[in-house]
């Protein structure tokens, strides 16, 4: 099946890519809020080590496969991170420094995740940057090396209270470390059809950069890669999305029988913010033509060999077509959480786009059902789910051209 990113041009696509790795770290500014609510901060601390530790392992090295990034040293392990949903680029503005293969440092001159949290209070700050972090950095690490272990320098809460660089940590491989225990439900989330998806190769022939072999760099700068690595990029970003949703319906599932509904309101608070986004980054307007577009590049949607579904449009209306089969079914994510009572996900994400759309199921039959968007003359009240989801800076963030980047290691 062709990628509905397929349609677009090379500089559009450079600007998306970066676009979508910061609406999927938004993606626990809108879950997290709903889990305190259900579980307290323990208990949404635990869902958070639990998601990213089934997730990021998993879309770490499937992008690594993606781009020939190879090897086992720390030059990898940081690699991996730029291209990561939990790392996106400036607004998490992770630095690096490499000393061999099995020694190196990182550190962040900008954390929007630790601006997002210090209002909130210490016990937040440290439930984030130490209870979180510590499993979590190592078992994205342990993707590349079973035997790397990431320790802080220093981290928050910061004293003083402006401290920078906010946080600091180091990289060691040693063959004498043991590798921690394989996380429970590792295996759902390995075996999941997410995970096991292929996706079309790079065209090595294409004009611009087709993979990220050679030394690591300071900044990724996404206008350097080729149309067809922007493609296989994006798609790979909107199933690290899926993935990492995956992770968390699996451990809000096992605390609860309403893991559903919390998985709608998650997923209603990230839809809309990241309508809103992709509108404002592809310069489109509020009709029924940049509607369609917003909804053809959402993660949520995408790749369409994942989630199987059709969008079309009129002057007056888009419809969006949800098969009952597809991998995205199968896995039960996002598209699984909507059924023609339940639309509230998708009323947030056409409205960020136009505040006026609603939404209404039209038809249904054993192999998919139907929905028809179109414009009213009112705004809707914007979803309490998507208000929760802008408390962080994230939602109002802007990329700045950085220049060209420098080399970090030398080949």
């Amino acid at each position: 099946m062709v990628s509905s990113f397929g349609q677009l041009d090379r500089a559009t696509l450079a600007r998306l890519v970066p676009e979508l790795l910061l609406c999927g770290h938004l993606i626990d500014r809108s879950g997290m809020a709903h889990c305190i609510a259900a579980f307290g901060r323990p208990g949404m601390t635990a869902v958070a080590i639990e998601e990213w530790q089934v997730a990021s392992p998993v879309y770490t090295r499937r992008m690594r496969r993606a781009l020939r990034i190879e090897g086992d040293g720390v030059e990898t392990i940081f690699k991996g991170l730029q291209l990561d949903i939990g790392a996106p680029p400036q607004f998490m503005d992770f630095r690096y420094r490499v000393e061999d293969h099995d020694h190196g440092e990182f550190w962040l001159d900008h954390c929007g995740a630790l601006l997002d949290v210090e209002p909130m209070g210490e016990e937040f700050v440290v439930a984030m940057c130490h209870d979180m972090e510590d499993p979590t950095f190592d078992a994205t690490a342990l993707a590349t090396n079973p035997h790397a272990q990431v320790r802080p320098i220093h981290r928050p809460p910061r004293t003083p209270a402006d401290r920078h660089p906010m946080c600091a940590w180091r990289v060691t491989i040693d063959p004498a470390h043991e590798p921690p225990p394989v996380p429970a439900n590792s295996d759902q989330v390995a075996n999941s059809f997410a995970a096991q998806l292929e996706l079309p190769d790079i065209d090595p022939e294409d004009e611009g950069r087709s993979d990220y072999a050679g030394p690591l760099l300071s900044d990724l700068r996404f206008a350097d890669f080729s149309r067809s690595a922007l493609i296989r990029l994006a798609d790979e970003v909107c199933l690290q999305q899926h993935l990492l949703a995956l992770g968390f319906l699996i451990a809000v599932r096992a605390r609860t029988d309403r893991a559903a509904e919390i998985g709608r309101k998650q997923f209603t608070g990230i839809a809309g913010i990241t309508s809103e986004r992709l509108r404002a980054a592809l310069d489109l307007g509020d009709d029924t033509a940049g509607l369609a577009t917003v909804l053809r590049v959402h993660p949520a949607w995408n790749p369409l060999s994942y989630t199987g579904i059709q969008i079309t449009d009129t002057p007056d209306s888009v419809s969006i077509r949800l098969p009952r089969r597809s991998g995205a079914q199968s896995d039960g994510v996002w598209p699984a959480l909507l059924d023609p009572g339940h639309l509230q996900p998708l009323e947030a994400m056409v409205r960020g786009v136009n505040p006026c759309a609603y939404v209404r199921a039209v038809e249904a039959d054993e192999f998919g059902w139907s929905v028809e968007i179109a414009l009213g003359t009112a705004p809707f009240r914007e979803a309490t789910e998507v208000a929760i989801t802008r408390f962080s800076k994230g939602a109002a963030f802007t990329f700045t051209d950085r220049g060209i980047p420098l080399p970090l290691t030398v080949r």
